[in-house]
């Protein structure tokens, strides 16, 4: 048993590892905003599926104009990405996201409202827009899954091949 319980912290571990190194792609103010979407999904399906509106609604309510601010970045980030199809693709990839947070407490079973939520009251209990960001980012809730940079962040560029210089007679 303590064998299986240190195997499962070692590869929670990893996975948050993995998730925090997924989003060094992004530039430090894209990571934020697309870790308070995935905070606001987490907290929307807590809403939903543990059937708490009120403190999803207090956190809308409390943090609305921050999130407007957040979703016009992440709009403009898929503007710039995907040109036209931003809007589409920024659709796709809340669906996708809300899709994770709902596998993930699918995964917990009865355990998922119990486990995740204290969120919503400590949230609630936030009292600045930096400390929602810095918050949304303690808590490690974008899905490594979702392959952030390739879905939001812009690819490095290719590598230049050198020229090969020809002589001509």
């Amino acid at each position: 048993m303590r064998r299986l319980l240190s195997s499962l912290a070692a590869m929670s571990l990893l996975t948050v590892q993995q998730a925090q190194a997924e989003l060094q792609c992004l530039p430090p103010q894209e990571r934020a905003a697309v870790e308070v979407a995935a905070l606001r999904s987490e907290l929307m399906v807590l809403a939903t599926g543990c059937h708490n509106d009120d403190g999803y609604n207090a956190f809308i309510h409390k943090f609305q104009p921050e999130l407007m601010g957040n979703e016009k970045t992440i709009s403009d980030i898929f503007k710039h990405k995907y040109g036209r199809r931003g809007q589409q693709e920024h659709d796709q990839f809340v669906t996708d996201l809300a899709n994770a947070e709902s596998s993930a407490g699918m995964r917990l079973g009865t355990d998922f409202c119990a486990h995740n939520g204290m969120i919503v009251q400590e949230v609630l209990s936030l009292q600045s827009v930096s400390d929602l960001a810095t918050y949304a980012a303690g808590k490690d809730l974008v899905p490594a899954s979702l392959g952030v940079c390739s879905v939001v962040g812009t690819p490095p560029p290719e590598p230049r091949k050198a020229k090969v210089a020809t002589k001509h007679h």
